[in-house]
């Protein structure tokens, strides 16, 4: 036992040739683990130390190798968010429910590798996107909201579900730079759809997302550009929903067609509305949340798949603005 720990378990590394898969390059995974469950790891040949003051800790930290193994096994290759995701769900007690994040691959990226829920929340949302003609999904940036909407968008329209995929947002911004920006209101806002982009080019490519939107099966538009038409036989995803007005909200809504799927997705702690406007997001939530087939999702710091530090600053500042 080491000098200031009461508690030990050995944890047996059973195919040496996993060991880099297991414990990360230059270690790295042994850090998350021990900054996460408050252990401390030691490694020598096939064997990890796992040591700490909490019963419970070691435990956990036993139990997070194992599953962790078992991916290794299944030819499933890890990395940190993987990791991050087996300590949070160790903490939060839904361990069981690990494995079963890569029962189901929703799609291949551009480069074929499959695309897979990260950890319990963004598992939430996939379900309820599945089962509901509208869904929100409300929480911090980081969670992943806006990459998995445009992959279950994009797995519905090569399933055949639907015949376009529409994303929009509102022109708003902190600090009305819009418009001092050069062009149209779709080139003004186009700069902010970055991340749309950037997960449409990581599933399809550049090219051939390039392609699908010169044919019109992918638009990307403010949501002015929404106004009068009828969305149908379409998914339809809403993004930075939380700078919508009420009326621009129910507006967007009311466009839901025939054979079609709406998701909107905002941060409610990042409004850039003018002062004593109400968000039409925070609205909807109050007026919506009892109507059949809308779900809401609410994703929290515990659900950010970024770097470990970026869900202790979202705490620290939630923690701030409530004093």
């Amino acid at each position: 036992m080491t000098e200031n720990s009461k508690y030990e378990q050995k944890f047996l590394i059973a195919d040496p040739s996993q060991s880099v898969a297991l414990l990360g390059p230059e270690d790295q995974y042994l850090a998350m683990l021990e900054d996460g469950l408050h252990v401390s790891l030691h490694v020598f040949g096939d064997q990890v130390t796992i040591s700490g003051d909490d019963e419970e800790a070691v435990h956990k930290t036993q139990a997070v190798f194992k599953n962790l193994t078992s991916l290794i096994k299944q030819n499933i290759q890890i990395g940190a968010p993987d990791v991050i995701s087996a300590i949070k769900m160790v903490n939060r007690g839904t361990l069981d429910y690990f494995q079963d994040l890569y029962a189901e691959t929703l799609i291949k990226d551009n480069r074929g590798r499959p695309v897979r829920v990260k950890n319990f929340g963004q598992r939430q949302y996939v379900q309820a996107v599945a089962k509901s003609d509208i869904t929100f999904g409300i929480g911090p940036a980081g969670t992943g909201k806006t990459y998995l909407a445009v992959v279950m968008a994009i797995a519905a329209l090569k399933r055949g579900d639907v015949e376009k995929i529409i994303v929009t947002r509102p022109a708003v911004e902190a600090g009305e730079s819009l418009g001092f920006l050069p062009g149209d209101l779709k080139e003004k806002v186009d700069p902010y759809l970055r991340p749309i982009y950037d997960a449409l080019y990581e599933i399809y490519g550049a090219e051939h997302t390039q392609r699908l939107m010169d044919r019109g099966v992918i638009e990307i538009a403010p949501l002015a550009y929404m106004r009068g038409r009828t969305l149908d036989h379409a998914f339809v995803i809403l993004d930075e929903a939380q700078n919508t007005t009420n009326a621009q909200m129910k507006m967007f809504l009311t466009r839901l067609g025939f054979d079609a799927k709406m998701i909107v997705n905002g941060d409610i702690s990042q409004i850039d509305l003018p002062r004593n406007t109400t968000s039409g997001l925070i609205q909807a939530e109050h007026i919506l949340n009892h109507i059949s087939n809308i779900s809401f999702v609410n994703f929290t710091a515990d659900d950010v798949v970024r770097n470990p530090v970026v869900a202790k600053i979202i705490t620290a500042y939630e923690a701030g603005e409530k004093h």
